[in-house]
């Protein structure tokens, strides 16, 4: 499994102990829950207080209802969960003919958010070798709403006032993409990252886990259930950087917008 990382700076130091910790009596890594129910808790707009940290996760292909939390959009295409013949294990697998028209996205609800303030995100997905693309929509500490998309058929990264969109590039089989949500609002915006409202995967792609977290783990930190298990042979741990940059052949955006 190659780890893709978007991009690697401003990491914070933390007891490791804080991995077990939660808010509004959901369950990490070390629980017995195999899913996160943050529907109800995501009604309650007005609380803000609740400290996040350690993992947060909003899919696991494994988990009794995975798209619980999760609307789907299908056309021309399917959304199922086969078995990974590398993995040895079922995943949730997203395929269309045309991307646009083919994803899941979370909340279910178009009128609920997200409110996660962990500023790292976490996506565990499986190259089919076709057009994939996925979309993080985040709030800054200007009340503004900004969209980070990846995709593996663009070539230059553009920012835009409201949306930043960037080439994605992934090896062969599992990789584990890994995007610093601060940074980028940062570096993009000039502005400060204040929590993640919307995720949306579209095709084609498989799926094993999406998960915040409050800084980057090294493999040996990862609680056994984030921890995706390929046989020897097929395992290759190592930085693949999705090329991005917010300085070089960009569209900057307008400051006045920010």
């Amino acid at each position: 499994m190659s780890i893709t990382e978007v991009p690697l700076s401003g990491v914070a130091k933390i007891n490791s102990d804080s991995s077990r910790r939660t808010y509004d009596g959901t369950v990490t890594a070390g629980g017995i829950k195999d899913q996160l129910e943050l529907a109800s808790y995501r009604k309650k707009q007005n609380v803000q207080e609740h400290i996040q940290s350690g993992f947060l996760s909003i899919l696991y292909s494994l988990g009794s209802k995975p798209l619980q939390i999760w609307d789907k959009e299908v056309v021309n295409g399917h959304i199922k969960r086969p078995q990974d013949e590398d993995i040895q294990s079922n995943v949730l697998e997203i395929v269309g003919s045309n991307i646009q028209s083919t994803y899941i996205t979370c909340p279910a609800d178009p009128s609920a958010t997200l409110s996660i303030k962990l500023p790292f995100l976490v996506m565990i997905v499986k190259n089919l070798k076709k057009y994939f693309t996925f979309e993080i929509q985040v709030l800054d500490d200007k009340n503004v709403r900004r969209r980070f998309r990846a995709s593996n058929f663009q070539a230059v990264t553009r920012v835009k006032p409201y949306i930043c969109t960037m080439p994605l590039r992934m090896d062969e089989g599992w990789n584990q993409i890994q995007f610093n949500l601060a940074d980028f609002t940062r570096r993009a915006y000039g502005t400060n990252y204040v929590e993640t409202l919307r995720v949306q995967v579209h095709a084609n792609c498989r799926l094993r886990r999406i998960y915040f977290s409050d800084r980057l783990y090294s493999e040996e930190e990862l609680p056994p259930e984030f921890k995706l298990y390929l046989p020897m042979q097929q395992f290759s741990q190592h930085w693949f950087l999705i090329c991005v940059s917010c300085g070089v052949d960009v569209e900057e955006p307008n400051r006045q917008y920010t």
